[in-house]
């Protein structure tokens, strides 16, 4: 196979950012280019064609290589339910919920066989295999039965290039301390290194690079400049920012401890009037213009925790008061009056039911089986406009109105879904990336700037931008980075080893 790894010294170093940049650098030379990563722990997902639950960040790197996204660029997604259980996504559909210790023990044997089987299906269609390990891949702890860094590099047979993040301080000692980690065997792959995140001039690291090259005898590819506004959705909390503004709009994200889909929150950043806090205590929430409640992976456990930090009734002061509240799958359900697990699919614990927060009439109860799809269709006509929206699915519990209400949204040929109350002010929805409606997300602010009497603006078409910031991030690696180097470690260690 022809391919490369991207392996990082930590977590949130660049690997994603930076597997999508050379993803869409081969996709401008007309290679026919598919990102791959084994195995993601993240609760930010993204919904295939074929409606088939897979890393967002695999999804991302697909669009940036021009290409439609398939369960074969992440095979095993899971996504964390509890501090101990994670939900084991495998192909694209839920396989089991195990504990870290479970997943080890009970999983290994068959995570090889996915990926194995998923190389073969990339290979079937793709010149160019762009592979993203995670974290670091020398955790000594779990080296020995570990599916995304250098076992997946061993069964593809790929070269490997590392990057450290020279922002958060201490980039050599982290680059020579996972090369002095690794196996000979695993050190052999590592063909070059990028320093990522350089803020300065760069020639004052000029010294560093040739230090670095002379203790490991491997190359410095690229010391890459931090990019700022790059607009491409981040894979964990990690990669969640703030953005606060002296004036306009101010909007609290309530973020629960199980977050999920985060990237509902991203097109708010390009708004230049809109500040974005995210909050988890009720000491920070102050007096916003307007509250999103995010999706969560686990609902019930993180309305517990609003409960015990006092959220649950200031959102309800909030909403008595005329707020704007928007609640987005997971924060949906805690707007409800009730949520019913008879299956404990949602808790673990069966028949657990769990007083929402009353702020819509409505109940939600979860079901064994997730619903995941894409959908499309418009705002309700009803509430005065009929704008498209499209967006997706991913949830686990069915939430029915105990009285007569206003939908939000007519999808799919005109299904009614979500709520639309307190004229607008009160919000609530399945669909995930609805604010990504460039449209949509112009109306509902405008409704808060005429409320707060600040002007109403035109939509920023975040939409028409986005294909033009993956050639932008492609043209910044190989302006910094040795590119013609990069492809030739891919293309001498295949000929090398088709060689022998």
């Amino acid at each position: 196979m022809k391919g490369i790894i991207v392996l990082g010294t930590a977590s949130d170093v660049g690997k994603s950012l930076i597997a999508t940049a050379i993803c869409r650098a081969y996709a401008n030379e007309s290679i026919r280019v598919a990102p791959f990563k084994s195995q993601n722990m993240s609760n930010n997902s993204y919904v295939t064609i074929d409606g088939k639950e897979i890393g967002r960040a695999q999804g991302i790197q697909a669009e940036a290589a021009r290409t439609e996204a398939t369960v074969w660029m992440n095979p095993i997604l899971l996504k964390p339910r509890s501090d101990q259980d994670a939900e084991v996504i495998l192909f694209g559909e839920v396989a089991n919920t195990l504990s870290g210790k479970a997943y080890r023990e009970t999983f290994y044997e068959r995570g090889l066989e996915a990926i194995s089987f998923a190389f073969g299906k990339l290979g079937e269609e793709y010149e160019m295999i762009v592979m993203e390990g995670a974290g670091s891949p020398v955790e000594i702890n779990l080296k020995d039965r570990e599916l995304v860094n250098m076992k997946v590099a061993e069964i593809a047979d790929v070269p490997a290039v590392l990057v450290a993040d020279i922002d958060r301080g201490g980039v050599f000692a982290s680059i020579i301390g996972t090369l002095e980690l690794m196996s000979p065997e695993e050190k052999a792959r590592v063909k070059g290194l990028i320093i990522n995140k350089f803020r300065g001039d760069r020639s004052l690291f000029e010294d560093g690079i040739k230090w670095l090259e002379s203790r490991t005898g491997i190359p410095v590819l690229g010391v890459l400049p931090f990019l700022e506004n790059h607009m491409i959705d981040g894979e964990d909390s990690l990669s969640i920012p703030s953005r606060k503004h002296s004036s306009g709009l101010d909007i609290a994200v309530i973020k629960p401890p199980y977050i999920s889909n985060y990237t509902d929150i991203e097109p708010f950043y390009l708004e230049e009037d809109v500040s974005v806090r995210w909050v988890s205590s009720l000491e920070d929430i102050g007096v916003p213009d307007a509250v999103i409640l995010p999706g969560t992976k686990s609902t019930i456990k993180d309305l517990q925790y609003f409960k015990s930090a006092g959220i649950d009734s200031w959102l309800r002061d909030y909403a008595d008061k005329g707020g704007f509240i928007a609640g987005l799958c997971g924060g949906y359900q805690m707007l409800g009056e009730k949520l019913i697990d008879p299956f404990g699919s949602d808790t673990g614990a069966v028949s657990s039911v769990e007083e929402g927060l009353g702020i819509i009439p409505a109940e939600t109860t979860f079901a064994r089986v997730k619903t995941t799809s894409r959908a499309e269709g418009v705002i309700h006509p009803l509430l005065g406009t009929a704008l498209s929206v499209a967006g997706y699915e991913i949830h686990l519990g069915e939430t029915e109105m105990t009285s007569v209400h206003q939908p939000l949204l007519l999808l799919d040929g005109g299904r009614a879904e979500g709520f639309y109350g307190s004229d607008g002010r009160v919000i609530g929805t399945y669909l995930h990336h609805l604010f990504h409606n460039d449209e949509w997300r112009n109306h509902w602010l405008n409704s808060i700037r005429s409320a707060k009497g600040l002007p109403v603006q035109d939509p920023v078409y975040i939409s028409r931008q986005k294909d033009q910031k993956y050639d932008e991030l492609a043209s910044h690696l190989v302006k910094h980075l040795d590119w013609k180097k990069l492809k030739e470690i891919s293309e001498q260690w295949r000929s090398r080893h088709e060689m022998v």
